[in-house]
């Protein structure tokens, strides 16, 4: 599925929804949830070869697997926080969608305390003993 279709696809649930909110709110509400999971279905496979790519790049530079792995973490970590959050945005709960990008953000430092770590010891390293 390219680009264009899924646009289509987001435009016709876009319309679908309006016309169904009056109808039945929680059949449009469904609706918006299956979208979703049919975009985030019809993009993974492009992630993957994200991932190889950035993986490639990592063992190129000589990063170890650890800093690589990580950083492939934060990245699924923003990309599902993201989505959980613009989720129970759709659903009226921003509240919920607030907590969820908090959730995120907490487990995305916890995950990069290591490489910060790394990159203080680095530059301690370069300053000359006083």
């Amino acid at each position: 599925m390219d680009i264009l279709q899924i646009v289509i696809l987001g435009i016709i649930a876009s319309i679908l929804y309006i016309i169904l909110k009056d109808l039945n709110n929680s059949l449009a509400f469904f609706l918006i949830i299956i979208t979703g999971i049919i975009i985030f279905l019809a993009v993974i496979s492009h992630i993957n070869t994200i991932f190889q790519l950035i993986e490639t790049l990592g063992n190129k530079a000589n990063i170890q697997g650890m800093y690589l792995e990580t950083i492939l973490k934060i990245i699924g970590i923003a990309y599902i926080a993201e989505l959980g959050a613009s989720l129970t945005k759709d659903a009226g709960l921003g509240s919920v969608a607030t907590k969820i990008e908090l959730a995120g953000k907490i487990f995305i430092l916890l995950l990069a305390v290591p490489i910060i770590t790394a990159v203080i010891e680095a530059i301690l390293s370069f300053l000359p003993d006083v």
